[in-house]
């Protein structure tokens, strides 16, 4: 089977700018997204857990998406400009997809 090339790009953040970077992803015209929350994790404050929040002010959530690479600087650059002062990265991986129409 055949695959092609593409950029996943993974944005971990605070669950109240969820709502700005899909906005973002939609104003890059990225044709699709995922968000998942994100239980617990360790960084460099040490580690947390979602376990006894009330709200989700603190909570992280995943927002993934695949673009072709030539979309990558456009969609970062939207992007950073929510997360560049908050909790929260941005990872860019090589990933190989079957359906390229798609992406």
């Amino acid at each position: 089977m055949q695959t092609h090339p593409k950029k996943r790009i993974d944005v971990i953040v605070e669950a109240p700018l969820m709502r700005r970077i899909i906005d973002r992803l939609d104003e890059s015209n990225v044709s699709g997204y995922s968000v998942m929350p994100i239980m617990a994790g360790s960084g460099h404050d040490g580690s947390w857990t979602a376990d006894g929040q009330i709200s989700n002010a603190t909570q992280m959530v995943a927002i993934v998406c695949i673009a072709d690479a030539s979309k990558v600087d456009d969609i970062l650059g939207s992007v950073f400009g929510v997360i560049s002062h908050q909790i929260g990265f941005v990872t860019i991986s090589d990933v190989s997809v079957v359906r390229p129409e798609r992406f």
